[in-house]
């Protein structure tokens, strides 16, 4: 997939879960378990997860989970296929939930990224995305701070 190519974002479903939790295992040391994905798809009503599949070949390429509460939005999970990174499926997930977010009354996005994570940063920064705030010890596997970044419109 080039980096001009589109991506198509819909609703994630259970049925999706098993193109899912490889990516999932895949990017963090300390990964969702499949059951967290389903007790969110299906017991949450303020969660909202989509996949994003390449057009061409049908398959799950990246996602991006978030709870949406009154008029806060707050970015829980996003990940690419570690054989589709680089090419602009994050950034183009996350321009899709702002987007998303303007459309339904979001005033504020928040979310957590770990310190050392730079190619993640730069992409929030570049996106409107401010740090606010450090959370000392967030992560573990290794324990290391969480950079507190919000987005709001205006």
């Amino acid at each position: 997939m080039s980096k001009d190519r589109k991506i198509s974002i819909r609703p994630m479903t259970l049925a999706d879960l098993d193109e899912v939790m490889p990516i999932e295992e895949a990017s963090y040391t300390a990964p969702w378990k499949r059951s967290m994905f389903e007790a969110d798809l299906h017991g949450n009503p303020f969660a909202r997860f989509f996949v994003a599949r390449d057009p061409d070949q049908g398959t799950v390429v990246g996602y991006v989970c978030f709870w949406k509460v009154f008029a806060e939005l707050h970015l829980m999970n996003l990940s690419v296929h570690p054989d589709r990174r680089r090419l602009g499926i994050g950034g183009e997930l996350v321009r899709w939930t702002l987007s998303w977010a303007k459309e339904n009354a979001v005033s504020l996005v928040t979310l957590e990224v770990r310190a050392s994570n730079e190619a993640a940063k730069r992409l929030y920064e570049k996106l409107g995305f401010k740090l606010v705030a450090v959370r000392h010890n967030y992560y573990r596997d290794p324990r290391e701070d969480a950079l507190i970044m919000n987005w709001s419109e205006g």
